[in-house]
């Protein structure tokens, strides 16, 4: 854990209690988890996990909850979040109290371009940071703007992942991403957003990649494709064979590459 991480969470205790993961999320400071499985709105049960693996809810709340997924002695700890940069900024903060090997984010991301299917596995060649939230982890002032910069994943740990899921049967696609603050404005900006020609568009990946790093841990994020605003394939209203596509990528690479990253 860098410095910079320390200071967080130390100034966050000066005005909030201790154990802040345990009480968010009902994880125990005492296990050092395979690994932290950070996932916006997906739970394990979304995924079906609950078919081959022990899950057992640690806490649910309004808009976020804590599950534990266990399979062949492997502990892997889960924490389902809302939406958005800052959300996964706060959360993952909190859970510097904790001990894990890996972290792993699993969501949705919408295609910019034709080429971008419906249920491809993708994860990012980097990630363009479009949101304010960013701007808080860096080293000085918040006056300091660092919108629109690329965020890079540790490019050896990316490899690895692609090559793991190679060796099941599964093409994993680098992708770049923009980080949208906002859903519903994404259209009135889109020309805007495709101008930056990155092939996908999310929330959350470049403060996940800024977080890894102040973690000091090994880090990826996959991402299921569940549409695409350049070929017309809609988030609402799939057909059944689009839907069965989406289904494979998340109900079925999704888990195994989780289960298979946790067990090196």
């Amino acid at each position: 854990m860098k410095e910079a991480l320390k200071r967080i969470v130390d100034a966050f205790h000066k005005y909030n209690s201790e154990h802040m993961a345990a009480q968010a999320f009902g994880l125990s400071e005492d296990i050092v988890y395979d690994v932290l499985v950070i996932a916006p709105s997906f739970s394990p049960y979304k995924l079906h996990m609950e078919e081959n693996c022990k899950v057992t809810i640690l806490k649910e709340g309004a808009y976020i909850a804590g599950y534990l997924v266990e399979k062949d002695g492997l502990s892997i700890a889960w924490i389902k979040i809302g939406s958005s940069a800052g959300n996964l900024i706060d959360h993952l903060a909190l859970c510097a109290e904790l001990s894990f090997k890996r972290m792993i984010f699993i969501g949705a991301v919408g295609g910019l371009k034709e080429d971008i299917h419906l249920g491809d596995i993708c994860t990012p060649s980097y990630s363009i940071s479009g949101s304010y939230a960013d701007a808080y982890l860096m080293k000085g002032s918040i006056r300091e703007n660092m919108l629109f910069t690329k965020v890079f994943p540790e490019e050896q740990y990316v490899e690895h992942v692609i090559q793991v899921g190679k060796k099941k049967g599964y093409d994993i696609r680098k992708a770049s991403v923009f980080c949208t603050p906002s859903v519903a404005l994404e259209y009135t900006h889109l020309d805007e957003i495709k101008a930056f020609d990155t092939d996908l568009i999310e929330m959350e990946t470049s403060s996940f990649y800024l977080m890894t790093e102040l973690f000091e841990l090994p880090g990826i994020a996959l991402l299921v494709v569940s549409d695409n605003s350049a070929s017309g394939v809609a988030l609402v209203g799939r057909t059944q064979e689009q839907q069965q596509q989406y289904d494979f990528g998340r109900n079925v690479v999704l888990p195994d590459m989780i289960l298979s990253l946790a067990a090196e």
